[in-house]
């Protein structure tokens, strides 16, 4: 008999983290379609102190605004990102952090990560946030090689790339480097050089990116001169092979750990796990015993900063549908390389195997998934064309 939303219902909340969103970078990049604004009238050296401090208090307020929907439930991981969230103060993250636990019960060894950028670091500034609490940062390298940076619009050049990735050395002993790759007119050569320049910064994670030309970028409108899908695929399978040799997990479609430095936050993402997303465009997912919510904030800050006066920056909320479940969960979990128990399906959906289990029958006779009892995961096959697997998902 087909599910409806009476005879609906999740037996156990899943675990809850907090995405928090800064919109303000010195400059935007030509192929970023982040909710991204650059500062103006700062000559690019931070945020006017007063909309700093606004900002923070407009922060505080939403996460206040969303505590009735999560109360008692513990968060297990917090996530900084923008935009460029380093151009704030470190007394500034600390007033959010306290305010933050003030407000949600914070577990004592939660990871708290802050995004930042290699142009926005000095040494007392980072100091200081380690002393507010944040333990994890992912630097946004890009790339080592000058020419690269340039042509992708980066505030700092290569010098700067390993100076910031000192200072983290001297504060943090947990960081993620993200850098790209199938940039403007590079080579095989030069991305392993990149993965290699990566890997001698002793980074605990690394985050390598295949460069998209995403509607609503300078790139989209104006496109590079970009290596051909042919060379892209083979950049993918060197940094892969390079990775796994230096000791790194591929354990997600992007993403590649020392041991036990997963990122917890983003894995909590990926296993269809809850998230409150507080800040500029912030988007969140809330489950509850008989429904599951999607929030997004107003985008543009001064809108933002405008609603969150008036009580409430939440510009759109929406049930996510029973029929949209199974490609949601699986737009998430078939990331990870390892796979996933079926059973978490149930778990974190509500619904029952059966919904899926024909469209997985089929994707292992493809050659996409491959099973043992319960669990699935994708193959090597199924991780190269990961969005034709996902499309057998949809409703």
């Amino acid at each position: 008999m087909p599910v409806g939303r009476a005879n609906w219902g999740l037996t156990a909340l899943p675990p809850l983290a907090l995405y928090i969103h800064f919109p303000w970078c010195v400059k935007k990049c030509p192929y970023c379609d982040f909710n991204s604004h650059a500062v103006r009238g700062q000559g690019g050296s931070g945020l006017d102190p007063i909309l700093e401090a606004q900002y923070i208090d407009a922060l505080l307020s939403d996460l206040e605004t969303c505590l009735p929907l999560v109360w008692g439930r513990p968060v297990t991981s917090i996530f900084m990102g923008g935009g460029t969230p380093s151009l704030f103060s470190a007394q500034s993250m600390d007033t959010l952090l306290a305010g933050i636990r003030a407000r949600v019960k914070l577990l004592p060894d939660s990871e708290v990560t802050l995004e930042a950028n290699p142009g926005t670091f000095e040494a007392a500034k980072f100091a200081g946030y380690r002393e507010a609490g944040i333990n994890r940062l992912s630097i946004g390298i890009q790339s080592f090689n000058p020419a690269h940076l340039k042509a992708l619009g980066r505030i700092h050049d290569d010098n700067e790339a390993r100076r910031a990735v000192e200072i983290a050395h001297q504060h943090f002993d947990n960081f993620n480097l993200d850098i790209m790759y199938a940039l403007p007119q590079q080579t095989l050569a030069e991305a392993l050089s990149d993965i290699d320049s990566a890997i001698a910064c002793a980074p605990t994670h690394l985050s390598a990116y295949h460069l998209t030309l995403e509607p609503n970028t300078l790139f989209y409108r104006y496109p590079p001169d970009l290596p051909d899908d042919d060379v892209a695929a083979d950049m993918q399978d060197a940094i892969e092979a390079h990775l796994a040799q230096a000791g790194f997990e591929h354990y997600e479609t992007s993403a590649f750990a020392r041991p036990g430095r997963r990122a917890r936050h983003n894995l909590n993402y990926w296993s269809f796990g809850d998230y409150l997303g507080i800040g500029a465009g912030a988007h969140g997912k809330i489950s509850f015993p008989d429904k599951i919510i999607r929030q997004m904030r107003y985008k543009q800050p001064s809108d933002y900063l405008q609603k969150m006066a008036s009580g409430s920056a939440v510009q759109t909320e929406e049930t996510v549908t029973l029929e949209q479940l199974p490609f949601e969960f699986m737009l998430n979990l078939l990331r990870l390389t390892e796979g996933f128990d079926l059973t978490l399906f149930t778990e974190r959906t509500g619904l029952p195997i059966t919904k899926v289990v024909h469209e997985v029958e089929r994707a292992c006779a493809d050659g996409l998934l491959e099973r043992q009892l319960n669990h699935i995961r994708p193959t090597a096959r199924g991780r190269r064309f990961l969005n034709a697997l996902l499309e057998r998902f949809l409703a």
